[in-house]
């Protein structure tokens, strides 16, 4: 099966999610997670349609989208855990970031954001199952921390990201997504206007739209199994 087969299919995937869950056409947004994977068959993405990708790790980011600059429409997302040292590069090359959880980071990307490029959207990331060993904050945090992003210049918070723990189960699945779902709204009580939830990957990827996912990441299911990073 080729590349662009698994794109079809992924596709497929994500408007018959949107047509059951009565969601709009086209509501929902493919993110192709392309870590560890070489920029060839990120190439054969590009040609197949696809224009946003996920990467995890900054160097690696920041190496394919020089080598892939000419395909000016490529939108880049870093979904990785984002240190004060490499603020900087990502600041100058992503288009989102899906994984703040400190002030000081979004501060840090506000600051070095090139004044010539477009503001850079913003995800808060929020740690749904309570995980000591996942990223994000909590969800009684999310207020406070958005009200203080959303008032940095050169960024533009754009809504929520989550990583629930892996559920098999259908409805437990949806009532995880459901807590994003209910953050963003009260956020948008509060005036901010929210748009978007960065939530859902190959295995519950439904579920997240029942719940209204805008963007879901899929890598495996794209590109196969990652290679070691070696």
């Amino acid at each position: 099966m080729t590349l662009k087969d698994k794109l079809q299919i992924i596709g497929e995937r994500i408007h018959q999610a949107e047509q059951r869950f009565q969601r709009p056409f086209h509501s929902v947004r493919l993110v192709a997670v392309s870590k560890f994977h070489p920029v060839t068959a990120l190439h054969s993405a590009y040609q197949a349609g696809q224009k946003a990708f996920g990467e995890n790790y900054v160097q690696e980011m920041v190496a394919k989208a020089q080598a892939l600059a000419h395909y000016r429409d490529i939108e880049w997302h870093f979904i990785g855990p984002l240190q004060s040292n490499k603020t900087k590069l990502v600041a100058e090359t992503a288009h989102w970031v899906h994984t703040i959880e400190r002030l000081k980071i979004a501060e840090r990307l506000s600051q070095q954001r090139p004044p010539d490029q477009p503001d850079l959207n913003i995800c808060l990331q929020v740690n749904l199952s309570a995980e000591a060993s996942k990223s994000g904050i909590a969800l009684d945090e999310v207020v406070d921390l958005a009200l203080q992003v959303q008032q940095l210049p050169r960024l533009k918070l754009r809504g929520l990201m989550a990583i629930p723990a892996p559920e098999s189960d259908f409805e437990r699945q949806r009532a995880v997504f459901a807590k994003l779902r209910t953050a963003l709204a009260e956020l948008n009580q509060r005036g901010l206007m929210l748009d978007t939830l960065s939530m859902g990957m190959s295995d519950d990827m439904e579920a997240a739209i029942a719940e209204g996912a805008t963007l879901v990441r899929i890598g495996t299911a794209i590109f196969g199994q990652r290679p070691s990073a070696a």
